[in-house]
């Protein structure tokens, strides 16, 4: 979410508008036209009670200053936006419990998500995915006609010229949230290609490698767990991503794959997923695991070129100027 705001702020300021960011704190030197408001960092706390308080602080300063002309676009949990980016899930897009109405933190995000979504002075909610947005049209039916057409991230060119470093036999992983992404899944999967062609590895990136080994007790190598490392490096060494998640309102890192060349086969849960066609990679309903390998089996084989989403931080900031030009004139 913070390098979606840090590179659309900046796409805004290449198309000649003017930004201020409210933040906690700035950790990098900003473009020119990007006036940054640091509010201070709140005590550390339970984050649902220090959103409540950058929230408090984000309403206390636009009152002491005037907004003339201005679109206050927040991708956090404010009081005062007129757009708000949903970057998901939905917090009610949870397992519920029989006991969660003695949760202080349940009430918490419930309050803050409904107001982020259903505020009187809302105008406009940008789900990162379609995804995301019939999510978020299930749970507040009433918002509907505020949900907007999906804002979906760009994609930095860098990743265009990325140069393989691979042998053409290595499946990649990536992902922090390893359980929500599937990792075990993307295990399984190979470890049942590997029977097939025990050449083929398994490159994991991401997450804690103390965390997963364990799912690699029963292999006898082909496998890497290479902990956090630059996206660009992760992909410069893989020949396929496999993206089994349970759950994924966006999958940054398959946008990034395809724009670096690399074919992507992920799960229908994913809010990329609509874009994907064969012309990428595929996607395949998590319960299918024999589609599973034998997709991945025959992406690895298949050499031609893969199809450019073309997703760009400039392409996002002309949509939401359109958006704000429909805002202002209202």
């Amino acid at each position: 979410m913070e390098n979606y705001v840090w590179e659309l702020t900046h796409a805004l300021v290449r198309a000649g508008q003017h930004v201020f960011v409210l933040c906690e704190q700035c950790h990098s030197q900003t473009g020119p036209a990007i006036d940054v408001v640091e509010l201070g960092k709140v005590p550390p706390m339970p984050r649902w009670l220090a959103q409540l308080m950058f929230s408090r602080k984000i309403t206390q300063y636009t009152q002491s200053v005037r907004l003339d002309d201005t679109v206050i676009h927040s991708h956090e949990r404010s009081a005062v936006h007129q757009v708000t980016t949903f970057h998901g899930p939905p917090f009610r897009n949870r397992k519920k419990k029989v006991l969660d109405f003695l949760s202080p933190r349940i009430h918490a995000w419930t309050y803050l998500e409904k107001r982020e979504v259903c505020g009187g002075q809302v105008q406009a909610v940008l789900p990162n995915s379609s995804l995301t947005g019939a999510q978020l049209k299930h749970f507040y039916p009433a918002a509907a006609d505020r949900i907007m057409e999906p804002a979906y991230p760009g994609v930095s060119p860098s990743f265009s010229a990325i140069k393989s470093q691979s042998d053409g036999k290595t499946i990649g992983f990536m992902g922090r949230e390893w359980k929500r992404k599937g990792l075990n899944l993307a295990v399984a999967i190979v470890g049942r290609l590997r029977l097939q062609d025990p050449a083929i590895k398994l490159r994991v990136a991401g997450c804690d490698p103390a965390e997963i080994k364990h799912l690699f007790a029963d292999w006898q190598g082909g496998y890497e767990l290479s902990g956090w490392v630059e996206p660009e490096d992760f992909l410069a060494k893989i020949d396929l991503l496999i993206h089994p998640a349970r759950a994924e309102p966006f999958g940054m890192v398959i946008a990034e794959a395809n724009a670096a060349g690399i074919p992507v086969i992920v799960s229908d849960q994913c809010g990329i997923a609509p874009l994907i066609t064969d012309r990428q990679g595929d996607v395949i309903p998590l319960e299918n695991q024999d589609r599973w390998v034998t997709t991945c089996q025959k992406a690895m084989q298949d050499k031609r070129p893969v199809a450019p989403l073309s997703l760009s931080w400039d392409d996002l900031a002309e949509q939401h100027i359109e958006l704000y030009r429909g805002i202002l004139s209202y």
